[in-house]
């Protein structure tokens, strides 16, 4: 059996079955992958030197396949010990291919491994983008069990053209996204 690419899927059986569960006629008018951003907080009390930044640097880099852009820190905030310009974080924006390569990798390989994996927690933003937050980094197979000196979490924002919450579902769901099952169906449906 021929393994189709998510770009190819997206363009044909995903739209297909997005037409029939939207009953959307127009192809241009159903929900799209918009970007995926990748986030890794940079905690100061755990996290400190130069030497960690370029870990989580590198890190990111073979997951997401681009190089990070480290964010500092916009305010003074003296109760976390964070003076202005300090790095606080890194991201990773990613469009197109490589945003579909990387959802696909998600989906097919990462989110199997994690342990005691139950589904994905149904709670979109209100305008069809969803948020997942790892804790673990050591997940994805681009990095090997032999670099790990720390581990990092991570947030990976999906942001998709949908405007509501529905449409986004729709669109995750066929890409193949593993939610929960509603509490309200697996009750009727044990009843």
């Amino acid at each position: 059996m021929k393994y189709v690419s998510l770009h190819d899927r997206l363009r044909g059986p995903i739209a297909e079955a997005l037409k029939k569960e939207l009953g959307v006629e127009n192809t241009h008018a159903l929900p799209r992958l918009s970007k995926v951003i990748v986030n890794v907080g940079i905690n100061r009390s755990k996290m400190e030197g130069k030497d960690v930044q370029e870990m989580i640097s590198d890190g990111l880099m073979k997951i997401t396949g681009q190089k990070p852009i480290f964010r500092p820190s916009r305010k003074a905030i003296s109760n976390f010990k964070i003076r202005e310009g300090l790095i606080v974080g890194a991201m990773v924006t990613l469009r197109g291919k490589r945003m579909e390569a990387f959802v696909d990798r998600l989906v097919s390989y990462v989110l199997p491994r994690i342990r005691d994996f139950r589904g994905l927690p149904v709670k979109f933003d209100g305008h069809g983008n969803y948020a997942i937050g790892l804790t673990d980094h050591s997940i994805f197979p681009e990095i090997p069990a032999t670099d790990i000196i720390k581990t990092f979490g991570m947030q990976i924002q999906v942001t998709t053209t949908a405007g509501n919450d529905i449409a986004g579902k729709a669109l995750l769901k066929q890409i193949g996204f593993p939610f929960r099952p509603d509490r309200k169906s697996a009750e009727a449906s044990a009843a």
